[in-house]
C-alpha cells in the first residue's frame, strides 16, 4: 500500500483519542492541513479503516464512529446519544471457541457492542 500524508494525517488524530469520533470530527480535525479532502464516511473509511489501521464502528445508533486502536476490545454504545466508551475486560477471547463449535468454519472474529443507559439519580 502506497504511503498517504491524509491517511497518516487520519492515524495521527485519532492516536490516543478514546472518544471514537464520527467521520465529521475527523474531517474537521485535519481539513485546514488537507483543504482538498472530502467530508465522508467512505473518505475514512477508503483511507484507513479497509485496511485495517482504525475499526469503523457501525452501531445503528447515529453516524459511524472511528476507534484508532484497531486491536480486538469491546465497547459501550450509549442508547440515548450513540456515545461510544472503551470496554476493557479480560477473558472474552473464548467467544470465537464457542461460536465454532457445530460450525464447519474458521471463525476470525467477532463484534460485540454493549447498549447502556446512564442511571439517572
Amino acid at each position: 500500500l502506497k504511503y498517504s500524508r491524509q491517511r497518516e494525517a487520519i492515524k495521527t488524530f485519532l492516536a490516543g483519542r478514546y472518544d471514537h469520533p464520527t467521520a465529521e470530527t475527523v474531517y474537521l480535525g485535519i481539513k485546514e492541513e488537507f483543504p482538498n479532502i472530502s467530508l465522508g464516511t467512505d473518505t475514512v473509511t477508503v483511507i484507513t479503516s479497509d485496511i485495517g489501521e482504525i475499526q469503523k464502528l457501525s452501531t445503528g445508533i447515529g453516524p459511524d464512529r472511528f476507534d484508532g486502536n484497531p486491536a480486538l476490545h469491546y465497547h459501550f454504545i450509549c442508547k440515548h446519544c450513540g456515545s461510544v466508551l472503551d470496554l476493557s475486560v479480560d477473558g472474552l477471547d473464548h467467544i470465537n471457541v464457542l461460536a465454532n463449535q457445530g460450525f464447519d468454519g474458521e471463525i476470525e472474529g467477532h463484534i460485540t457492542y454493549f447498549l447502556w443507559e446512564m442511571r439517572r439519580l
